[in-house]
């Protein structure tokens, strides 16, 4: 596991804890698979963490041959810091790490804001991959040759897994798990109650999005504005004194979508938060948004954020007033 400094604890913690239960469970299993050893990999002595705690590390050089290269993420949760830091000589050895390990058929994994390691490796060029939700834009920005997908929780590449952000990592040490024991996997899960998740869409905040782009984040002020009504992107762009084809390509360049595909996510988000917040029947909230039909609310809430109306309320009454 690389840890440098200024690893995210609960990213680093998370991976940790998932493997050390898998050992610890592997016993349970009729033919129980190796264990897992962790080298932590690192400048050699302490490395501090976020958080500020001191985790001993080995120089790479000193480690034994890896079974695979796990990057948990930077404790960085804005581009500009985590930018800097990616650009620091410090980060040279890590890169080197990562890019000697992929030429030598090295299984690679990386997690949340670890990912923008690997690509700045360039083990990640030409290849499908996932990241963070919240800094999708600039990673899409800065490695235009990764095919982003960062709707998806993990994404399996030739040679190295991604995952989302933040818990990802139980996603990305749980397939990991999975890969040389299914049924391990399935129990460790059980054990830390990690459910299965296929996307972080629905925890994507699509005005957070916006922001990265002064034409994007105008566009979704002027969707909002307009959610009850047909969106029409000419209707858009002449509002925003721009082109439509300059609409297009702002949105496509911060967010890899078209603006029809913002301006469903826009909706999207303001029915989920509707029916976290309010007792309004379903039919009331797909008008309000901007669907007449009830029926295709709930399937682009399946099929986009993997949830329902009704699910999205029992997670309300859960956790109470004022969620969501």
């Amino acid at each position: 596991m690389l840890v440098a400094d200024g690893t995210f604890d609960t990213g680093l913690a998370s991976v940790l804890d998932v493997l050390h239960t898998a050992n610890d469970l592997r016993h349970e299993l009729p033919q129980p698979p190796p264990p897992w050893r962790v080298t932590r990999v690192g400048p050699g002595g302490p490395a501090r963490t976020a958080a500020g705690h001191l985790v001993e590390t080995v120089a790479p050089g000193d480690a034994d041959p890896p079974g695979v290269v796990i990057v948990p993420g930077i404790g960085h949760r804005r581009a500009d810091p985590l930018l800097q830091w990616l650009q620091s000589p410090e980060r040279e050895p890590a890169y080197a790490l990562l890019r000697d390990a992929h030429a030598r058929g090295v299984p690679l994994a990386a997690a949340c804001t670890g990912t923008f390691l690997a690509a700045e490796s360039g083990v990640l060029t030409g290849l499908p991959a996932t990241t963070s939700w919240w800094l999708a834009p600039w990673f899409r920005r800065r490695y235009p040759l990764v095919a982003l997908d960062d709707d998806r929780m993990l994404v399996h590449a030739p040679g190295i897994i991604t995952a989302g952000a933040g818990t990802a990592h139980l996603d990305l040490a749980l397939a990991l798990v999975r890969q040389v024991c299914p049924a391990l996997a399935t129990l460790t899960a059980r054990y830390l109650l990690a459910d299965h998740r296929s996307t972080q869409a629905g925890y994507a905040l699509p005005g957070h999005l916006a922001r990265s782009d002064p034409t994007v984040a105008a566009f979704a002020r002027w969707v909002r504005e307009h959610l009850r009504e047909p969106v029409r992107i000419a209707d858009a762009a002449r509002a925003l004194g721009t082109s439509e084809r300059s609409l297009q390509r702002a949105v496509d360049r911060a967010l890899g979508v078209a603006p029809l595909r913002l301006t469903q996510r826009i909706r999207l988000d303001e029915a989920a938060h509707l029916l976290c917040t309010t007792r309004l029947p379903v039919e009331e909230v797909a008008r309000r948004v901007g669907y007449e039909n009830v029926t295709t609310l709930t399937t682009l809430l399946r099929e986009r954020l993997d949830t329902t109306p009704g699910r999205l309320r029992r997670q309300a009454r859960a956790v109470g007033p004022g969620a969501c």
